[in-house]
């Protein structure tokens, strides 16, 4: 069982930034594939990274390439998400999500990944 808390959301003017962390419980974090994902008002949850346990595997949509990077510590079971050039159109609640991944396979895909958490609210402003 792997519990996820998200935190690092807030109110930002476009082309700020903000960084979002996630902290897992659970001991086997280090062989999760961990995700971000996004939910605008009206609006699909939708990719925005990922990032592997081996490898150095990481995915990205094209929407945020070259602004946002995904990183981990798996010493401190936390995934962080760096988003820089923020625009308005980034606002979204970011949702946090992992999936155990024994050969570190990395997803886009929201159902593939098992746990959640409930989510940070990303504010930019015009």
């Amino acid at each position: 069982q792997v519990q996820l808390v998200e935190s690092g959301g807030g109110l930002v003017q476009a082309g700020g930034s903000l960084r979002l962390s996630c902290a897992a419980s659970g001991r086997t974090f280090s062989s999760y594939t961990m995700g971000w994902f996004r939910q605008a008002p009206e609006k699909e949850r939708e990719f925005v990274a990922a990032i592997g346990w081996i490898g150095g595997r990481i995915l990205y949509a094209d929407s945020v390439k070259g602004r946002f990077t995904i990183s981990r510590d798996n010493a401190k079971n936390t995934v962080y998400l760096q988003m820089n050039s923020l625009k308005p159109e980034d606002t979204a609640v970011y949702f946090c999500a992992g999936q155990i991944s024994p050969l570190g396979i990395i997803w886009s895909r929201e159902t593939e990944y098992h746990y959640w958490g409930q989510g940070t609210q990303v504010t930019v402003s015009s």
